[in-house]
């Protein structure tokens, strides 16, 4: 069997459901369109019903196997876990995300999308543009969009068996969260042993406690989130963890699991000699992006299918979006790919635009960004985490941040417990990349100087000069801008 569309979206997560919604605003006509995903979830439990989950019904409580459209990713570390009142779909379908339409299987429906869920493209051939599916199907196209994002790294990966035992979680889809679901529900009390010290492992941590899990991480640096955090930043996250009863088991590794006569994990073995008892583990020690199906077919770079500024590929119909793509970033002058909830949406809709109207799509400026939300805590940086930090703010309080100089301008901004307005200064200030002339002022200020930038004179203004100009102009500006809910901080991510 053979089909043919003038699109093909490979992928189910936010990217390819950003990218669908694209198409729907620019009037794609029906049957030009296709999604092909192979995300599905089976729901199983020892109950006679049937029916299906209700956004407040128990995961454990239906019988059945169903195909997924497009979610929101980021559901699946933070509500999708909460104890009480979780998120579930058709809740966090695309693109609720960004206060957009949510996409529900009848959306593609009424649009003229085909969907084509469980099913896995076995093969790619871009010289001829033809797919072939793991249902035998050859597909063919005119632009093909990868967002195929990426998939956990796995323990035998780094020379550890067990990721087949009942008792370990990954994260990385909905049938990872309903596993680590189901799995906390049977550990209440019990013992949880996370591995990695990363974006996944601290989200997760934080939802194991909540469902009153004792938890200990495990990781061999120093601190915290070390690829972005400092030492001082992570030190006092890992304070609020410590005193919700994590325990931080830094400077080691794991080395292999203890398990039982019906081979679930009960110990863990770490590389500094200690065994920890454990009931359940969670692991989260990086991700690989999905890029096989285009090796020796595609231009790559740092890991990722290497696009141009309108996410165009090596091959002129090819796009790549999402943690896939390898982009220029123009601000800083280098090429990367980064795996962020942020980049997957607008970088799908800036792709989608490129291919419709190419005429009118300028180049993909893309700003950095990336958050996290975990207990009552909240925040966000822009920009690039190199060269000097300069702390600023009250550590021991809820608000407090770093910015990082670079050749005598601001490059990057890190901010917890911030307000939309310093939030929106911050990103218009990373743009501008002001020169720094004095060190200890931009730490006096703090974030009012990045209120201050964009309301000054280009030339020669942005440096950091006196000070009482600028904490003054900086506290009018904030003031002066409305106060709005920013669209990152929707519960349901």
């Amino acid at each position: 069997m053979s089909r043919s569309f003038d699109y093909v979206i490979i992928g189910g997560g936010v990217a390819a459901g950003y990218a669908a919604l694209e198409f729907g605003k620019r009037g794609v006509s029906h049957g030009e369109l296709c999604i092909i995903s192979d995300e599905s979830v089976s729901f199983s439990s020892s109950s006679s019903s049937s029916h299906r989950c209700s956004s407040s019904a128990l995961i454990d409580l239906c019988v059945f196997n169903e195909s997924v459209a497009p979610y929101e990713r980021p559901a699946l570390s933070k509500a999708f876990l909460l104890p009480e009142a979780p998120a579930r779909l058709p809740g966090f379908h695309t693109c609720v995300g960004a206060n957009e339409e949510r996409l529900t299987p009848n959306w593609y429906k009424e649009h003229g999308i085909e969907l084509i869920l469980e099913t896995r493209v076995k093969s790619a051939d871009v010289r001829n543009k033809k797919l072939l599916t793991s249902t035998g199907e050859t597909i063919t196209y005119k632009y093909l969009i990868v967002a195929t994002g990426a998939r956990a790294l796995k323990l035998e990966e780094i020379g550890i068996s067990g990721s087949d035992a009942e008792n370990v979680c990954y994260l990385r889809d909905l049938a990872d969260a309903t596993k680590l679901v189901n799995t906390m529900r049977t550990c209440k009390g019990g013992n949880a042993i996370v591995i990695g010290g990363g974006y996944i492992g601290m989200e997760c941590a934080a939802s194991l406690v909540i469902n009153k899990i004792n938890v200990s991480m495990v990781f061999p640096g120093s601190y915290c989130m070390g690829r972005l955090f400092t030492p001082k930043i992570a030190s006092y996250y890992e304070d609020v963890y410590k005193s919700k009863g994590v325990n931080f088991i830094k400077g080691t590794s794991l080395t292999s699991f203890v398990f039982n006569s019906e081979g679930k994990v009960t110990g863990a073995n770490l590389e500094d000699g200690r065994c920890l008892p454990v009931d359940m583990v969670v692991v989260g020690i990086g991700a690989r992006p999905n890029t096989n199906l285009f090796e020796n077919q595609l231009v790559f770079e740092n890991n990722g299918i290497k696009v141009n500024t309108r996410l165009q590929s090596s091959n002129t119909s090819v796009y790549a979006i999402g943690d896939v793509a390898s982009f220029p970033v123009k601000l800083f002058g280098k090429t990367r790919r980064l795996e962020h909830v942020d980049a997957a949406r607008k970088s799908a809709k800036h792709a989608v635009s490129a291919i419709m109207d190419p005429d009118k799509t300028s180049e993909f400026d893309y700003l950095p960004f990336f958050y996290s939300r975990v207990f009552s805590l909240s925040w966000r940086f822009y920009g690039d985490n190199v060269g000097e930090v300069v702390h600023f703010g009250d550590f021991n309080g809820t608000k407090f941040g770093a910015y990082w100089v670079d050749n005598g301008r601001v490059v990057g901004c890190f901010l917890e417990g911030g307000e939309g307005a310093d939030y929106d200064a911050i990103a218009e200030m990373i743009r501008a990349k002001p020169v720094v002339a004095d060190m200890g002022e931009l730490e006096r200020q703090g974030v009012e100087f990045a209120a201050g930038v964009g309301r000054i004179p280009p030339v020669g203004a942005a440096a950091v000069h006196g000070g009482g100009w600028y904490a003054s102009f900086g506290i009018v500006a904030a003031a002066s801008v409305a106060l709005f809910a920013y669209w990152y901080v929707n519960w349901w991510q």
